[in-house]
């Protein structure tokens, strides 16, 4: 008898309208407490500020933005590894914040992690059988027989020999450690899978495999990728769309298309600026940032990249930026971005800005 939690390949028939993830307007802040003893409510660290975003079925939706901009912070919070502030999230239309831990034990076959460092994620003391069939254990599977064969079969699928089962996390490089994690969070057929910069930690050469196994299995079992990463070529490679977080805000949305060859954001603008030339013959500007990030402890007001924004400066200064919080808006083409002046953000324009800065800073 086939055990429920056997994986069945979904046909792949590509990207749906229908979202299989709704995020609705989620905050999560950490206190800062002070005081004598510590005791007192301070302020807050405003991690994720009210993010809203919707993910369909069967996309990578690539998720960018500076180191402490709230990225891997939301994915936890969607998945519920760390509770909320405010807001829901909806997987397949359920609200799972409002559920308590028997629903939600069963919720979690449908959501999953691939973690960022793939040594720290898995645990030394136990063998590959042991962590990749944990799940299977704890959610009923409790044949040993029926669980390692199942193990064996998510091994092959993601390219190590099944004879790996009995070895332990240290005898393995970072590129198979990465693939033990991407098994694990196979094991109980997700639909959902958060992706925490899966490559970043790995060898140049092993990222491309990895990132092409992600895009294959998701071919073969219809998955739907929330993919966290800082390298926007890396994103640009596997994502269908793109949201550009900047201090715990969503300040642009586009398929990954658009977003790269007409960027709506000044932000998004300056992230693209950084991305290096391959060709060695070619010299590019880069379009710095002027300006520390500020902190999410004491985000700016207005629009929070308005202490940083070049097309600002190129504009005159308008005293919106720095009193109104630009909103999500439709610049075209399902394209929305989070300024007041999107339609201003166009290439001459940051090529002019770049030219005016200092060579030194801007060649590469």
């Amino acid at each position: 008898m086939t055990h429920p939690l056997a994986a069945t390949p979904v046909p792949s028939g590509g990207m749906t309208d229908e979202p299989i993830l709704r995020i609705d307007n989620v905050v999560k802040y950490f206190e800062i407490r002070g005081g004598l003893l510590g005791i007192s409510h301070i302020g807050d660290v405003r991690a994720v500020d009210g993010v809203s975003l919707e993910i369909r079925k069967g996309e990578t939706l690539g998720l960018v933005g500076e180191s402490g901009c709230g990225k891997t912070t939301l994915g936890k919070v969607i998945l519920r590894l760390i509770p909320a502030t405010s807001g829901q999230v909806y997987l397949k239309g359920r609200p799972i914040f409002s559920l308590g831990e028997r629903e939600m034990k069963a919720v979690r076959r449908d959501m999953q992690v691939v973690f960022q460092d793939p040594y720290a994620s898995l645990n030394p003391r136990m063998t590959v059988g042991e962590i990749v069939g944990e799940g299977l254990l704890v959610h009923g599977l409790k044949n040993r027989k029926e669980r390692d064969g199942r193990v064996r079969d998510l091994l092959a699928k993601v390219g190590l020999n099944q004879s790996h089962i009995h070895r332990y996390a240290h005898e393995f490089s970072g590129g198979q450690r990465q693939r033990i994690g991407i098994a694990r969070a196979l094991a109980l057929n997700p639909d959902f899978v958060v992706c925490d910069e899966p490559v970043s930690a790995l060898d140049v050469s092993i990222q491309s495999q990895v990132l092409n196994l992600l895009s294959d299995l998701q071919q073969e079992f219809g998955l739907t990728y929330l993919f966290i990463a800082h390298n926007l070529a890396v994103v640009e490679h596997i994502s269908d769309r793109v949201a550009v977080m900047y201090l715990g805000k969503i300040v642009e949305l586009a398929g990954v298309d658009e977003l790269y060859a007409t960027p709506r954001h000044p932000y998004t603008v300056a992230l693209l600026s950084a991305i290096p030339e391959p060709d060695p013959t070619r010299r590019k500007r880069r379009l710095i940032l002027t300006g520390d990030v500020p902190s999410p402890a004491n985000p700016p007001s207005g629009c929070r990249f308005h202490t940083r924004c070049w097309l600002r400066e190129k504009l005159g200064n308008p005293e919106q930026c720095s009193t109104i919080d630009p909103p999500m808006r439709d610049v075209g083409g399902g394209q929305y971005s989070a300024c007041h002046f999107a339609e201003e953000v166009t290439v001459r324009a940051a090529e002019d800005v770049a030219s005016r800065q200092s060579v030194i800073n801007t060649a590469i």
